[in-house]
């Protein structure tokens, strides 16, 4: 029987960029957006707090576009600080790439395997499905899933006993499967 997982958001993750002002790497967004206009152009940014200092960086959403350009629901939801549409804009590469920044999910996932039942079997076969882009070892996934030590897990794949068609070593924000043998 196939077992589900699903790896998904718990908050928003950190934005790796570096503070100016302490040299601290990590921010952290709470999904509001400040929105200025000038006459017919518009230009939004998704505010953040340096973790150490607590100084604001802005991250460049849209830069010099004309009002017309941007449907009316975006524009709502920019207005509303809609922190579902941070979490879009933060795993958007365009954006990330145009600001420099990267996410740091440490501490803003959660793995849902849908009960304990599984942990008695002799063999069990799992599909894991992420919710959203959140490059995880799927190493830990397994670690974290059949209540094992990562070095456990290491040694299930030496063994031949944990198979999968994807490396398990790395990481991956992708769906996958595995077939452990204990």
């Amino acid at each position: 029987m196939l077992e589900n997982w699903v790896v998904m958001p718990t908050c928003l993750p950190l934005v790796r960029r570096r503070c100016h002002t302490c040299a601290s790497e990590r921010f952290r967004t709470d999904g509001r957006f400040r929105v200025n206009a000038n006459h017919k152009l518009l230009d939004v940014w998704l505010l953040a707090l340096c973790t150490t200092c607590g100084t604001t960086t802005k991250i460049t959403v849209l830069e010099r576009t004309n009002v017309r350009s941007v449907r009316p629901e975006l524009l709502d939801r920019l207005h509303d600080n809609d922190p579902g549409l941070a979490a879009e804009l933060l795993q958007d590469p365009v954006v990330r790439r145009r600001n420099r920044i990267a996410l740091d999910w440490e501490g803003a996932w959660r793995l849902d395997t849908g009960g304990t039942d599984h942990l008695d079997r002799e063999v069990i076969d799992v599909r894991v499905r992420f919710a959203a882009r959140i490059p995880v070892r799927p190493v830990r996934v397994v670690a974290e899933g059949c209540g094992l030590s990562r070095a456990d897990v290491d040694r299930l794949i030496r063994e031949g006993k944990l198979v999968s068609a994807v490396r398990l070593s790395g990481r991956l924000s992708g769906d996958f499967t595995f077939t452990l043998k204990r």
